[in-house]
């Protein structure tokens, strides 16, 4: 699971970018459920949770901050 977000963090720039869209924001929501179950952190678990539905309106821009100052989605560095 470790290796997703390893993956996920080296990829280029502009398709970190690409997944910051609204529609592909669900993407990130996964991969911070799978970081949450590869660390063993009941937070990470339920925040992934909420930001694939509900928190998805405002967390794509969360991401696209992020992705822009930190190479890296929000809780996924």
């Amino acid at each position: 699971m470790k290796d997703l977000i390893k993956t996920v963090n080296n990829l280029p720039l502009i398709v970190k970018l690409l997944l910051c869209i609204p529609v592909l924001e669900i993407f990130y929501s996964i991969c911070r459920v799978v970081n949450g179950v590869a660390n063993k952190s009941v937070l990470w678990i339920i925040i992934g949770i909420l930001t694939i539905v509900p928190g998805a309106v405002f967390m794509w821009l969360v991401d696209l901050i992020c992705v822009l100052l930190n190479g890296h989605a929000f809780g996924l560095g």
